[in-house]
């Protein structure tokens, strides 16, 4: 197991997430790895791992856990440059990451 002092308030997910594949998920290891060797992980990266080992998540702990998800302003960016790329509306683009409309909407707002 990785043991770090931390000098911010912000998880370690890369030790979080490798300690939980070595120890509950080995054999899921080799299809986190790229995601894992990434500098820095983002909200959409820790989703990605998140649904990788622990695979899709019921319909009611979707709903209670999109309350405690927050975004920083790169990762915001890095959504609505999905948007682009993609040509998605605002409603395809909340499905995709399971946001509100009204989100999206605001996000639009603030940083475009």
């Amino acid at each position: 197991m990785t043991k770090k002092k931390y000098s911010n308030s912000n998880p370690d997910y890369k030790a979080i997430y490798t300690d939980i594949l070595y120890l509950k998920f080995p054999d899921k290891l080799h299809k986190c790895l790229p995601l894992l060797n990434k500098v820095y992980l983002s909200a959409i990266d820790i989703l990605k791992l998140n649904k990788k080992i622990f695979g899709p998540s019921e319909e009611e702990s979707i709903k209670i856990n999109k309350r405690f998800h927050s975004y920083n302003k790169s990762d915001i960016l890095q959504i609505l440059d999905y948007q682009k790329q993609n040509k998605l509306n605002n409603k395809q683009l909340a499905n995709h990451y399971q946001l509100s409309r009204n989100t999206v909407t605001k996000w639009k707002k603030m940083f475009l």
